[in-house]
Order: structure tokens, then C-alpha cells, then sequence
């Protein structure tokens, strides 16, 4: 996004900006520490020192809400096992968390976490926020699965909000 538009965002806008980011963030760190077997410390570092930045630090940079992404990855971590569990009773029969693409099942960690642990962000808004994250890295059936899988989970976590 270029200066000129940054500079006509609302306050919102600019929150929902970079809340996006920290959530693809979220799901890029949560892959990187299963595929690397590294701990959560130390990838939310490598991000905060490596990837983030101010607008205008350079392409190599992602401007985002990092006290966001920290808390997405560290909640997966500290819920994964109440969150695995929930995902996979809402997978269709046969299926396992072990069984998805490790960037699907990042997914729906980040995404189940919000849902069932951050009752501040509206499920619909966690839904097609995670949907965009499943488009950016798949062009298949993958963002459609995410997407039915993901509104399942929320209907489980927050009845009250359909």
C-alpha cells in the first residue's frame, strides 16, 4: 500500500491491516515451528527481529500488530491441546489433524484459537480473515475446506453469534 492510501486509513482500517498481517504471520510461524521443530520463543523473536518493520523499512519487512502475532502463536502453544482436540472432532470422519497439509492444519490453530480463546474478534470476521490466509497460500480445494471446517468451529465455540 502506498503512502498516499496508508494516509487516508481510518484507525480501523489501519487495526484490520495490521491485524491481517499478524495473523498470516501467525500461521507462517506456526508452520516454521513444526516443519523446523523450533520453539515458540524463539521463532516470535526471529519475526520481530527478521520480518517486521516500520512502513517504508524496505520489501523485506511486513508492517504488522506484532503484540497480536505474539499473542496468536503463544496462545496456540499454550491451548494446542485443548485446540487440537476441538478441531478434530469437527473433521469429518477418518480424518486427523496429522493428516492435513502442516500450512492447513497451521491454519486452523491460529483460527481455532481466536475462535474458542478471543472472544474480542466476531467469529465471521475470524472466518474470512483465515479464509484469505488459506487463499494466499492455496489455489485448490483447500480455502473451501478451511472455510466449512472453520465455520463448524465457530458454531461449536460461539453458538450465540449464529
Amino acid at each position: 500500500m502506498s503512502a498516499p492510501q496508508k494516509s487516508r486509513e481510518t484507525p480501523s482500517e489501519a487495526r484490520a491491516r495490521l491485524r491481517r498481517a499478524a495473523r498470516l504471520a501467525a500461521v507462517q510461524a506456526l508452520y516454521q515451528m513444526e516443519i523446523g521443530g523450533r520453539g515458540a520463543s524463539t521463532v516470535i523473536r526471529e519475526f520481530r527481529d527478521h520480518r517486521f518493520g516500520a512502513a517504508g523499512e524496505g520489501e523485506e519487512f511486513v508492517e504488522a500488530d506484532e503484540d497480536f502475532f505474539d499473542s496468536l502463536v503463544s496462545g496456540v502453544v499454550e491451548r494446542q491441546a485443548v485446540v487440537d482436540p476441538a478441531i478434530d472432532g469437527l473433521l469429518a470422519d477418518g480424518w486427523r489433524m496429522e493428516r492435513l497439509d502442516a500450512t492447513v492444519r497451521a491454519i486452523l490453530r491460529v483460527a481455532g484459537y481466536e475462535l474458542f480463546q478471543r472472544k474480542d474478534v466476531p467469529a465471521r470476521v475470524v472466518i474470512d480473515e483465515y479464509v484469505d490466509v488459506a487463499n494466499a497460500f492455496f489455489e485448490g480445494s483447500e480455502p473451501k475446506f478451511v472455510n466449512a471446517a472453520l465455520d463448524r468451529c465457530a458454531r461449536q465455540a460461539r453458538p450465540d453469534e449464529f
